[in-house]
């Protein structure tokens, strides 16, 4: 069993003075968040994803790529990747390459969303949404797991001869 802690990056007021922090100040304090988890001996520190107020974390892997730099023990996850507005090329890139940084440090945890706006900000349907999920979870599989990816879908354009690099720190 793991403890950790997770947080949506949500900018909202303070119940107690009213106040609302600033989008800065609040990336700041997730931060510091995570460093106190690490101190205190927590397992693992995640952070959502999203793309819309009132919330900040629009870019996971930035943020854990920081707080890797920061520390030494502390499991990083995400809690959620869209699976469905990002291009799981990209998930499979740049969750590799934080694995890396962070000496296998990393767990990715993948949804669909659910909040309808943001679909079309990144060119798809929400309509769309299950089946968009499953085809890019499976596409995002084999390029992790297999070295040299020829793949078809309906969602994305074809893959032929496409190795995805950096290779996954654990390969699977």
């Amino acid at each position: 069993m793991q403890f950790g802690i997770f947080t949506i990056g949500d900018v909202t007021r303070d119940p107690i003075t009213g106040r609302t922090p600033t989008e800065h100040e609040r990336i700041t304090a997730m931060t510091k968040i995570a460093l106190a988890a690490e101190e205190v001996g927590l397992d693992v520190f995640a952070t959502g994803e999203h793309h819309n107020p009132p919330f900040v974390p629009s870019s996971p892997t930035t943020m854990l790529g920081w707080i890797a730099a920061k520390t030494t023990r502390l499991k990083l996850s995400t809690a959620t990747t869209l699976i469905t507005t990002n291009d799981p090329v990209k998930i499979a890139e740049d969750f590799a390459m934080l694995q890396h940084l962070a000496d296998g440090r990393v767990d990715l945890m993948l949804g669909r969303g659910n909040t309808g706006p943001v679909y079309p900000w990144f060119g798809k349907d929400i309509r769309q949404g299950i089946p968009l999920a499953i085809e890019n979870y499976h596409l995002l599989r084999r390029l992790w797991r297999e070295r040299i990816v020829d793949w078809e879908g309906q969602f994305r354009t074809p893959l032929r001869g496409y190795t995805s690099t950096p290779a996954p720190l654990d390969d699977t």
